[in-house]
């Protein structure tokens, strides 16, 4: 990506690792301050001392995005620091390991769990921070969905669930907040290679390695997605040359949605 991003702030849910992670290289590469949100202390407090060159910078909060008080606190800490929030990227996601069951055997508990930290959190994320894109006149709203929001699997219930609701969520909020010059889009990532596919793997048992190439044929470019290829369309989507651009979600997934199937 070569946009200049900087002079804006960008607060990532889920930023320590994997596809967060990526999104905050990204964006702190091209000048944004950014403020990093997690529950993983070690990641986090390791991702903002990574060196960023020129004017761009990463920090860390510790934060559960599906709590509203840990929302409002993030936004809080972007006033502060660097007078608001211009960019929320709502990129925390969870499909815990033990969860992946026919949806009649999964808990009550479990449910609330994933679809509060997948779905909730972008709700209480943009509650917190529209009411500063509103009076400045700007923002833009990126959420990160998935596949499973479009298709799904065995296993996945609530998972799929909370990903169809980001879509929706992500659509509606694009019509109430348009005419305030915010902008709300979506991101259907495929299989990526992050500690989220590695837990899913290490749990399966078997084969990892032959598991992975099984894993990168579904795709129809023949190779699992890595974090800054999510980076890179999150980046575009938030820049000027999206402006037009608002309530459509946009898969990043090798081919897979256009073969229509997993296999």
């Amino acid at each position: 990506m070569t946009s200049n991003f900087t002079g804006t702030t960008v607060i990532v849910t889920g930023g320590a690792k994997g596809i967060g992670r990526g999104i905050c290289l990204g964006f702190a590469r091209a000048g944004a301050a950014v403020l990093c949100a997690d529950i993983d202390t070690a990641a986090g407090v390791e991702l903002a001392a990574e060196p960023i060159s020129g004017t761009g910078e990463i920090r860390f909060q510790r934060a559960d995005a599906s709590q509203a008080s840990a929302c409002q606190g993030l936004v809080d800490t972007a006033t502060e620091l660097w007078g608001g929030a211009g960019v929320v990227c709502n990129n925390v996601g969870i499909q815990p390991t033990d969860c992946y069951l026919p949806a009649h055997e999964l808990s009550e508990a479990a449910w609330d769990r994933i679809i509060n930290v997948n779905l909730k959190s972008a709700f209480l994320m943009t509650r917190a921070c529209i009411p500063g894109m509103i009076t400045r006149r700007k923002g833009v709203i990126i959420n990160t969905a998935s596949v499973q929001g479009l298709q799904s699997a065995k296993g996945v219930s609530a998972y799929a669930a909370s990903k169809g609701g980001i879509l929706s969520l992500t659509r509606q909020l694009a019509l109430e907040y348009a005419e305030y010059g915010i902008r709300v889009l979506a991101v259907n990532p495929g299989t990526i290679d992050t500690p989220l596919v590695d837990e899913a793997l290490a749990a399966v048992g078997g084969d990892e390695a032959a598991a992975r190439v099984h894993m990168a044929a579904l795709h129809p470019l023949g190779r699992i997605g890595q974090p800054e290829d999510v980076a890179n369309l999150v980046m575009f989507l938030a820049s000027d040359g999206a402006s037009f651009m608002t309530g459509e979600n946009i898969c990043v997934d090798g081919g897979l949605m256009a073969r229509g199937s997993w296999g």
